[in-house]
């Protein structure tokens, strides 16, 4: 099975124009991200982009790039684009913005499609640990099954502690308090989603030729289309899950780490 990883990467961003060419160290971001990509066991590596800047840095740097339309909805559309033309079995789906996702993470998530014909679609999640996050719509929840398959992707708080209201009041202040103070153990059962996707080829164009469903736009998360339609995810754990950069807060917290 040929597996190529696809990071979609656009220059436009409201909390950080230019994202993928801010150069930290004498490097863009979206070098540091590609560079964590081929350390996997990936067969090839491709940065999609609609922006003739990036693609030209990537070019520079020794990396593939290939221009796509600008008129994308998603990044996992414009992922879609370039598996389509492309020969491959098993397509990864790389965000642009995480330069410290794990290569191991990314074999995987690749891993249960290679060796269960049943399985589509696969995604990384990470234990909560920050009872701060239950609560941050930026870091979405999900709940998953025995077998490790997801039920719902949130940007609340899922599940729901209504056993808890009692014991602090009944109220939602108090229920966001005990959470802020929650220890590791407390927080146990709760997921936070990774954003690292893998897809078996025709499987990513089907679901991309979809139009979005209501829970998809409601809470704006596209994996929610693959739910709605019947479809399923299995989720894969990892306990070192990668920072992704939305904002210049982002991007220091980064620097911090090199």
């Amino acid at each position: 099975m040929k597996v190529i990883a696809i990071i979609p990467a656009r220059y436009a961003s409201s909390r950080l124009p230019g994202k993928p060419l801010v150069e930290i160290r004498g490097k863009p971001l979206i070098q540091y991200v590609y560079e964590r990509v081929i350390a996997s066991s990936v067969d090839q590596v491709v940065v999609a982009t609609d922006d003739e800047r990036i693609a030209l840095k990537v070019k520079e740097f020794g990396g593939e790039a290939m221009l796509t339309a600008s008129h994308h909805r998603t990044g996992t559309e414009r992922v879609a684009e370039v598996a389509a033309v492309t020969e491959c079995d098993i397509v990864v789906n790389v965000q642009g913005d995480e330069p410290l996702i794990v290569p191991k993470d990314i074999d995987r998530v690749v891993f249960p499609l290679q060796h269960d014909p049943s399985i589509d679609m696969t995604t990384l999640i990470a234990p909560l640990v920050e009872g701060a996050d239950l609560f941050n719509p930026h870091v979405v929840k999900v709940v998953i099954d025995r077998q490790g398959f997801a039920l719902y992707f949130s940007r609340s708080p899922v599940p729901h502690s209504w056993d808890l209201r009692p014991a602090i009041g009944g109220d939602y202040a108090s229920l966001y308090q005990h959470f802020q103070d929650a220890s590791e153990e407390s927080l146990e059962g709760y997921w936070q989603h990774a954003g690292l996707y893998a897809f078996r080829k025709e499987f990513l164009l089907t679901i991309t030729s979809l139009p979005p469903s209501p829970l998809e736009k409601r809470e704006g998360l596209e994996q929610l289309r693959v739910l709605e339609n019947g479809y399923a995810i299995k989720t894969v754990v990892t306990f070192t899950p990668s920072i992704g950069i939305d904002t210049p807060e982002d991007l220091e917290r980064f620097k911090s780490t090199l």
